[in-house]
């Protein structure tokens, strides 16, 4: 007896039969599974959140160098430096990093280690 041959439009149909993608569908794949990883910003308890102003006030006054972990979408970023200084009204920090500064909002705070 003959094997029994499949024909290339069954079961799966034209999926199984083709195994090319475009660059432009294959890049719009990849942004679609990424905005599906997106995540929310963790809610700080009380606790947390005089914590972490004390060890960014104690960075300041006696420039000790902390690690600052700042929340993002896909993955956190942490970040070893001073607090040079604190903006209250727009409610960020200067923060220097070896021969670089930036600018950091106190809200995307969410873990300080000394």
């Amino acid at each position: 007896m003959k094997p029994q041959q499949r024909k290339k439009l069954e079961g799966n149909g034209l999926w199984e039969g083709s195994r090319m993608i475009m660059p432009e569908h294959k890049n719009r794949i990849l942004d679609d599974s990424l905005k599906e990883k997106v995540r929310s910003k963790p809610d700080l308890d009380p606790q947390a959140l005089a914590e972490i102003s004390q060890v960014l006030a104690q960075s300041l006054e006696d420039c000790s160098s902390i690690t600052i972990t700042l929340f993002g979408e896909h993955e956190d970023r942490s970040i070893y430096g001073i607090v040079m200084r604190v903006d209250q009204y727009l409610r960020q920090i200067k923060f220097r990093q070896d021969d670089d500064w930036e600018w950091i909002k106190i809200e995307k705070i969410v873990d300080v280690i000394t």
